[in-house]
């Protein structure tokens, strides 16, 4: 579903183009300034007798061709400054092909969650209709009261309502999905979707473990990445304004008719007098612009760290919920199967035992509310990393995501 996402949906389209686009900047960045030609015309002007000579036009023509040489690295610096940017678009395509697998994740994390508690919710529901059907039977047979029915009959309209209202959650987590994969709703019907993947979750290092995930975070993020290629962008732009500071040379050979006489000429000049000013404004913005692109960078890496630590926290938190809910439900469980084993020893009735599975049902169902906040932990942990935790190499790495992009594409025309 997530490699089908990086196909089909909008965001990667659109930062592919941008990828193009940047890479088609710095193929403008690197061209050389092309000539340019100017003419010297002058028509029916007198001259000295005898100056011009026999049979030659009284006129003067004069065209030049006007080379423009870059000094001082303009061209190289501003390269670099394209290069870099397209690189930037590169890893911002990773990061888009990423937050595609995230929404895909999160979508049908939303999913196997509303089938199993629909799963559970009806289990629960099966036995309070059963508890309801023993005490309608014991209240037909004047060995119970109206109260107790009632009693029994409420959780289970209450239980009833809380199925139809999953089973809501259900389809729209499916359109939820549909939406993160790019495709419309019916696109999905009948396809066969596999959530087990997180019946099994991942084991997830303790907090001294956890150096190694910010380590790899704050260097293989593609938003990392893609904030450091862009302030090595704004430092060739600094570069560059600082080279402009000098003026470019203009270099001009041209011929000269003048009345007969043949004149080869090389004109040499510049494209601008540091007179005024010596560009120190643009100088001063692109000093600024490198300044912020540094606190840019530094408020990335930060979020990256608050992200993993937040991640890690609340995984150990849940998982420490969830522990304590398997204690509990294996105690209901113990319990449950004790009332059965009286049961069919004749000791209790049928009543006793249903109530009894009844909460084992109701305690199964809070603990599985540990259970999907543990997986969503674990999803942000996969965010804060960007790296696959519930199916592990099945994602390409960021500098292969343009050639992924691409291949999908060839291979689905």
């Amino acid at each position: 579903l997530a490699f089908a996402a990086l196909y089909y949906h909008p965001d990667i389209a659109i930062a592919d183009a941008n990828l193009a686009h940047a890479r088609a900047g710095a193929i403008t960045a690197a061209e050389a300034p092309n000539p340019s030609l100017s003419f010297a015309n002058v028509l029916g002007v007198g001259a000295v007798a005898g100056a011009v000579p026999a049979g030659a036009a009284a006129v003067t023509v004069g065209p030049a061709v006007n080379f423009l040489i870059e000094t001082f690295g303009k061209r190289e610096d501003r390269t670099a400054q394209a290069l870099r940017l397209a690189d930037a678009a590169r890893w911002d395509l990773a990061a888009a092909a990423w937050q595609a697998r995230s929404r895909v994740r999160t979508a049908l994390l939303d999913l196997w969650t509303a089938k199993t508690r629909i799963a559970l919710t009806r289990r629960e529901q099966e036995l309070q209709d059963e508890l309801v059907t023993l005490l309608e039977q014991r209240l037909a047979a004047g060995a119970a009261a109206e109260v107790d029915v009632m009693l029994v009959r409420l959780p289970r309209t209450q239980t009833t309502l809380a199925l139809r209202n999953l089973e809501q959650d259900e389809t729209a987590a499916r359109a939820q999905l549909a939406a993160a994969v790019g495709v419309p709703l019916k696109a999905l019907e009948g396809a066969p979707l596999s959530t087990t993947n997180f019946d099994r979750p991942p084991l997830i290092p303790k907090a001294p473990g956890v150096g190694r995930f910010r380590r790899e975070a704050l260097t293989g993020r593609a938003d990392v990445r893609a904030a450091l290629q862009q302030y090595e962008a704004a430092q060739d732009a600094l570069k560059l304004q600082i080279a402009s500071q000098y003026p470019n040379v203009t270099l001009s050979p041209g011929y000269n008719y003048d009345f007969g006489v043949d004149k080869f000429i090389l004109g040499l000049g510049t494209d601008q007098l540091p007179v005024f000013n010596q560009n120190q404004g643009p100088i001063a913005e692109a000093l600024a612009a490198r300044i912020q692109a540094a606190a840019r960078f530094s408020a990335v890496q930060s979020g990256v760290i608050a992200a993993i630590d937040a991640a890690v926290s609340s995984y150990e938190a849940v998982t420490r919920a969830l522990v304590t809910a398997d204690k509990l439900l294996s105690e209901d469980q113990r319990r449950a199967h004790d009332i059965e084993s009286q049961f069919e020893a004749g000791q209790i009735g049928r009543v006793a035992w249903v109530g009894a599975e009844i909460g084992v049902a109701a305690t199964a169902l809070s603990r599985f509310d540990a259970v999907v906040r543990q997986r969503q932990a674990i999803g942000a942990l996969e965010d804060a990393l960007q790296r696959p935790l519930f199916d592990p190499g099945r994602w390409p790495t960021a500098p292969m995501t343009a050639q992924v992009v691409a291949q999908a594409r060839i291979s689905h025309e």
